[in-house]
């Protein structure tokens, strides 16, 4: 019978309760990673992971992980140590961003500071080393590799393209870096310290890969037609802060070759003062109207799509129907 795990329905009953008591184990083990004597870290270093979370790369880990033996030794730490990256980056991000909420709450920079944020972001990836460094050479490895892609991807965003780059391009190798890098982790280290069959690990990077970016994608669908109640995010905070999505990319693409008056107004707002409340909502509105909120919508589930043919080359059966339920619910999701 099919049962649900959190987020995710319709999957084997068996597959699921074992994934969700071993969710239950990471959050103790997520705890008892950012323990510590100091006094203020000991604050800091549990406010986003106390905020909740949808706890998404544990979860790959598990799934991954069931294609072997998931009791095999590493698995729970691989899960933390995934989560401990996405918390740390979250510090740096929100930073980067100023946003001021992350998660329902105050973002750890709007109540502690950027220096206190930063560097509770650092201490988050000193613990993730850690764990890496206890699972093995391979895990350190793999880990380095993405903790580098994080990096690039944070500073090409920042940075923004060249002339020369083509800025949806440049956009996707964001995406890949800062968000699908980890889910590749998460599935690649999964398969691989359960003893999953034989290329298993090489399917699951590849899948992390491709969903990483479908469920970005679909993110910046969420900007804009979430609300505060429901995200735990401001809408249209990328907005504000001038960060590129791929809504915003496909307007100024059609405002420059089509000429078209409503879409040369919304980037005429796009690069106008959005410091108040008003300009932002109304700007917020009209992207909710554009067709290049559904653009986005449809090329996220096509992308999503394409990782799902990628699971075509695991074994039939229960995981892989659970891993195709899970990359639906990452590409429809709400909240």
């Amino acid at each position: 019978m099919p049962s649900t795990l959190p987020g995710v329905p319709d999957i084997d009953e068996d597959l699921a309760t074992s994934i969700v008591e071993r969710l239950g184990a990471i959050e103790d083990r997520l705890r008892a990673s950012v323990a510590t004597s100091d006094d203020m870290v000991r604050w800091t270093g549990r406010h986003l992971m106390d905020a909740g979370g949808k706890r998404v790369r544990p979860m790959l880990v598990l799934l991954a992980a069931s294609l072997g033996d998931v009791d095999a030794e590493g698995v729970l730490d691989a899960a933390v140590l995934v989560e401990l990256t996405h918390l740390a980056s979250l510090y740096h991000d929100d930073v980067m961003d100023s946003a001021a909420t992350r998660r329902g709450t105050d973002s750890a920079h709007a109540l502690w500071g950027n220096n206190v944020a930063i560097l509770t972001g650092d201490f988050l990836f000193a613990r993730a080393s850690g764990l890496s460094a206890r699972i093995g050479a391979d895990a350190v490895r793999l880990h380095s590799e993405t903790f580098e892609r994080l990096c690039l991807g944070q500073l090409h965003e920042t940075v923004g393209p060249t002339p020369q780059d083509d800025p949806f391009e440049h956009y996707l190798s964001v995406l890949s870096d800062k968000t699908a890098s980890l889910l590749a982790l998460a599935g690649a280290l999964g398969a691989s310290l359960a003893g999953a069959p034989a290329g298993s690990d090489d399917v699951m990077r590849r899948y992390g890969e491709k969903v990483g970016v479908a469920f970005q994608l679909a993110d910046d669908v969420l900007d804009l037609e979430s609300d505060m109640e429901t995200s735990g995010k401001t809408p249209g905070v990328d907005l504000r802060e001038g960060v590129p999505t791929m809504p915003t990319l496909l307007v100024r693409r059609r405002a420059a070759t089509e000429q078209d008056p409503r879409s040369v107004d919304i980037v005429r707002r796009l690069d106008g003062d959005l410091s108040s409340e008003a300009a932002l909502d109304e700007l917020v509105g009209l992207l909710r109207a554009d067709p290049a909120l559904e653009e986005t919508r449809e090329l996220a589930r096509r992308t999503a799509d394409e990782a799902v043919e990628i699971l075509s080359d695991l074994p039939a059966g229960p995981v892989r129907d659970a891993l195709t339920a899970f990359t639906t619910t990452l590409v429809r999701r709400q909240r």
